[in-house]
């Protein structure tokens, strides 16, 4: 079963300290031995970079383009890119509309697109009610692994 992993679990990954780490890192742990293909997506990447970079006095983490770079590629050499494309847009359009979402629910939504059009059913999140409204995709906890 494939998995898509949302951004908040890779900020743990990359955070030792924070207090989620241990449960998503255990999860992580589990899925590989299972075999799981992780995917992440631009999107995800993005999310992660925006808060690599930013400095701790507005809630990032303050690690130069350097820093950032490395880390960025230590969680992509151990999981698959979902590829952006026409389909993944036109995806994200559609629901968007059908499901309502405004503001910075929009993330959320290209990462559905991306599962629905990789037809991809799981998440593995910490925000499970972020994708709960998008039918046909299953959010799971990283404690639930």
């Amino acid at each position: 079963m494939p998995v898509s992993v949302d951004t908040n679990v890779l900020l743990r990954i990359a955070r030792r300290s924070d207090p989620n780490h241990p449960a998503v890192d255990n999860a992580l742990a589990k899925l590989a031995i299972r075999g799981t293909i992780l995917y992440y997506t631009h999107q995800n990447i993005a999310e992660l970079w925006n808060t690599m970079t930013r400095p701790p006095a507005r809630n990032g983490f303050g690690l130069s383009i350097q820093d950032a770079d490395r880390e960025v590629a230590l969680l992509e050499s151990g999981m698959e890119l979902l590829e952006d494309s026409a389909a993944v847009y036109r995806e994200w359009r559609r629901i968007v509309v059908q499901y309502n979402v405004s503001g910075v629910q929009v993330h959320d939504a290209r990462l559905a697109a991306a599962m629905y059009t990789h037809g991809i059913s799981h998440i593995l999140t910490l925000n499970q009610s972020d994708f709960n409204r998008f039918g046909g995709l299953i959010p799971v906890h990283p404690a639930a692994v």
